[in-house]
């Protein structure tokens, strides 16, 4: 993908403003998980050291647009950045009115990017404030490129140049390498709630794989649709047929999305319930399906353990319940022992990754969520896409002119 890179330019002085992903879980000031700041980490040290003047910009959670919430602050980021910097990152709160005042190799946070009216409709007024403060803005954050923002879209159409950060351009070549030349057998696991979320995920990845693995409560869906009972288990009667569709198509392609053999079922949603092993045909009408059984369990691994590359983006059961754990953290012991080229990627599964320690064995692990599944959709990414194009409006103008910035 030919897009300006930071490593570009020459950065010596200039103002750099840097979109990240630092939208990290914070409950009473303590940040619980600082792997997003951890992965940004590398791109703000090559600004730093470039001798440029560094200002951060990033939401934090889903506070009520335009308006300060303290709960949302980015106070705990810059405290982390700070600490691991070994520099003291100023958090700017007035940065719209004000300028930061940055000397070269300095690094300044913004305040929540989402305190500011117009962020989430990509006001053009807020996107031109943005780019003003700025000579060079980075587009850094995979895990929002999926969103027309003013921080992550409209900035870029402004700013004097704009270009994509390391972080960006790894997740897109590592994306890449898993879907458009991967090497065979290709399986996908797809785990979720519900089939409806990952629809689009699941028709687009049924037609490059070689065994699409699904998980969860989307499994569910699957099994009623074999003509199986699933008792009180979540699941989607409305979208059978479509998963009937998807199975025999599947077959029809000569590749497979498997259905359980066995389950481990429980009474209830609950770390306490009583978890019972049971062939898929005699789930009870009480019975909830809450992860895949032993049988289940060590065929996947086999399909994991023969494949070339590997996509991960969901778990099979409700890890999070001990009882209920064991599928997952097998399968995710498969992938990470497997020599296939593995990327995983969303919320639950990176939960899972740190919950079982698997994050120095998986081949790449996406920092996105929903910008990860708009990939694996086959959609463009407009962050992306903006970055493009405002590379060629900077090729196509003479010298030091002004460029297209119509939005």
């Amino acid at each position: 993908m030919n897009l300006r890179q930071l490593s570009d330019f020459d950065l010596l002085g200039k103002r750099v403003l840097i979109r990240q992903d630092l939208n990290v879980p914070v409950s009473n000031g303590r940040i619980l998980s600082a792997n997003r700041i951890e992965a940004s980490l590398p791109t703000i040290r090559l600004a730093r050291d470039a001798g440029a003047r560094v200002m951060l910009m990033s939401h934090l959670g889903q506070p009520e647009e335009g308006q300060y919430n303290v709960a949302y602050s980015m106070g705990p980021v810059a405290d982390y950045l700070s600490c691991a910097l070994g520099q003291p990152v100023r958090l700017h709160c007035d940065y719209l009115n004000e300028m930061p005042d940055l000397d070269r190799g300095q690094v300044g946070l913004l305040e929540n990017v989402r305190f500011n009216r117009g962020e989430s409709s990509n006001d053009a007024e807020l996107s031109r404030s943005y780019a003003a403060l700025c000579d060079v803005y980075v587009m850094d954050a995979f895990g929002t490129a999926h969103r027309v923002q003013a921080s992550t879209y409209g900035v870029g159409l402004y700013a004097p140049m704009a270009c994509a950060g390391p972080l960006l351009t790894r997740e897109l070549g590592a994306l890449d390498k898993a879907l458009s030349a991967p090497e065979r057998p290709m399986t996908a696991i797809v785990g979720g709630a519900k089939v409806s979320t990952k629809l689009t995920v699941l028709n687009s990845l049924s037609r490059v794989v070689d065994r699409l693995i699904p998980g969860g409560g989307i499994a569910n869906t699957f099994i009623a649709a074999a003509g199986y009972g699933v008792g009180k288990s979540l699941y989607e009667p409305g979208l059978v047929d479509q998963a009937k569709a998807l199975v025999h198509a599947a077959r029809a392609r000569g590749s497979e999305i498997p259905i359980p053999a066995d389950v481990v079922v429980g009474q209830s949603f609950s770390s306490e319930a009583a978890a019972r092993v049971i062939p898929v045909s005699e789930v009870a009408d009480d019975d909830m399906i809450l992860d895949i059984g032993p049988e289940t369990t060590a065929r996947y691994c086999e399909m994991v353990g023969l494949a070339g590359t590997i996509v991960w983006n969901g778990p099979v059961g409700v890890f999070e319940f001990g009882p209920f754990s064991s599928g997952t953290r097998k399968l995710g012991n498969a992938i990470a022992r497997s020599d296939a080229f593995s990327i995983a990627g969303g919320g639950d599964t990176l939960a899972a990754v740190d919950q079982f320690g698997l994050s120095e064995s998986i081949s790449y692990i996406s920092t996105g969520g929903g910008a990860f599944l708009k990939y694996l959709e086959g959609g463009g990414l407009p962050a992306v896409e903006m970055l493009q194009r405002a590379g060629r409006a900077r090729q196509s103008v003479a010298g030091d002119g002004p460029r297209d910035r119509t939005p």
